[in-house]
């Protein structure tokens, strides 16, 4: 008879064995570029990104243009290009961004940010020209200017119809009148 194995001899004696890291994590570099783009444009001040070539985006677009991001095993760095709002500090909403961004990616990743680097690529007007504008219909409503005098609304629902020209009015009332139509005689007589 075959001598039967003891189960106990074939597990570890120490628990150190099983300790030795087996496995790894690894983040793609557009991962760490959409948590650094949504937390960049969290920061009041930051109107949007900006790509490296200089087209400015909104917020609402692809968050992760204008973030480029350099991921090493342990550690990432973040270049940020970014769009300032007119009237900001501009030193403070890149300090911001660049605390958010680092705590961002530190606290869902577990990487360490050596450098988070904001370009300030361009600066918004947006907001100033929507401060103006109602700055301008306040002034006017304060002024007693009837509100009247505004653009109307054009709507949808009310399409606008071009005028036929005569010719064709006519057929058609003589068409609904239940009249023959005229043709005009193009054979010519000698």
């Amino acid at each position: 008879m075959a001598a039967k194995k003891d189960l106990n001899s074939a597990l570890p004696l120490t628990v150190e064995n099983d300790t030795t890291p087996s496995s790894s994590i690894t983040y793609a570099n557009e991962v760490v570029a959409i948590i650094a783009g949504l937390a960049a444009n969290e920061v009041e001040g930051i109107a949007g990104m900006c790509s490296v070539s200089g087209n400015i985006l909104n917020k609402n677009r692809n968050v992760t243009k204008g973030v480029k991001v350099e991921i090493g095993t342990e550690e990432a760095a973040v270049d940020l290009y970014v769009v300032v709002e007119y009237g900001t500090p501009i030193q403070r909403a890149a300090t911001e961004a660049q605390e958010s961004v680092r705590k961002a990616i530190e606290s869902m990743t577990g990487l360490h940010v050596v450098r988070v680097d904001v370009h300030v690529q361009a600066l918004s007007f947006e907001k100033e020209n929507k401060l103006l504008q109602a700055g301008v219909e306040n002034a006017a409503l304060e002024a007693g200017e009837p509100e009247e005098e505004k653009v109307p609304e054009v709507r949808a629902e009310e399409p606008v119809k071009a005028e036929k020209p005569k010719a064709v009015k006519e057929k058609e009332t003589k068409a609904k009148a239940g009249e023959p139509e005229k043709k005009e005689d193009t054979t010519s007589e000698p």
